[in-house]
């Protein structure tokens, strides 16, 4: 047990690939010693695989809507809106409102997969270090770097396009228009496209995170023997 904790340690303090390979090679893998080539293609492994089950349940009917994890809300600013309407018993059309706001998401991210496989391929020795002696959440947080101003640009005009597919922009001038003719309240007219853009970027996250400390914490969830050999590393 002391070996190991010394051994982990020794890695955490590493500043240099060559160092890095030194250790791995080190190690124990039963069946060879891990590459620097390895390594970073375990992590594109780790991350095509939560790109692959996870973003692409969000592009599925009701994939943000059903799922709490990333059901995207009304913004803070317009609660008053949805409890407006369901406190008069317009609960179908908050519903229908807040429906409208989630398919559009659904719709943009079918344009995440090539933009994250992209990124994916271009993981080096030294990312995938810095990734796999990093936190949980470190691989996500790689592909959010590389991928968010990319994926926003491509996310907001689909969300806008939805928004006019599915008849959104008359739901909500319809659902807004009863809001605001409710007594004693201050009109509202929000534009929503940003906002939706913004929470559909962060779902996606969120389920590639998911995957990830899926992987990292759960052996059963490596399922090929380099996933499993290259997260031995950081067990």
């Amino acid at each position: 047990m002391i070996r190991k904790f010394l051994v982990f340690a020794l890695i955490f303090n590493l500043t240099a690939c060559a160092e890095l390979q030194d250790v791995v090679n080190s190690l124990p893998q039963g069946g060879g010693v891990l590459s620097n080539t390895d390594i970073a293609s375990g992590l594109r492994q780790a991350l095509d695989l939560g790109i692959d089950k996870q973003v692409s349940k969000l592009t599925q009917k009701d994939g943000f809507f059903k799922n709490e994890l990333v059901k995207i809300l009304l913004p803070e600013e317009l609660q008053k809106v949805d409890k407006g309407l369901r406190d008069i018993g317009l609960g179908n059309l908050a519903d229908e409102g807040l429906k409208v706001l989630n398919r559009a998401a659904e719709d943009a991210v079918s344009e995440a997969t090539p933009i994250f496989i992209n990124a994916v391929k271009d993981i080096t020795f030294n990312d995938a270090k810095n990734i796999l002696l990093g936190n949980d959440a470190a691989a996500t947080q790689y592909l959010t770097s590389k991928t968010q101003t990319e994926l926003y640009n491509k996310f907001k005009p689909v969300i806008n396009k939805s928004f006019s597919k599915v008849g959104a922009d008359q739901i909500w001038s319809n659902l807004i228009s009863k809001y605001n003719a409710i007594p004693f309240t201050n009109n509202v007219n929000p534009d929503l496209t940003d906002y939706v853009t913004g929470e559909a970027l962060k779902g996606v996250y969120t389920m590639i995170a998911v995957e990830e400390k899926e992987i990292r914490t759960k052996v059963s969830s490596r399922t090929t023997t380099l996933l499993k050999k290259v997260f031995a590393l950081q067990d």
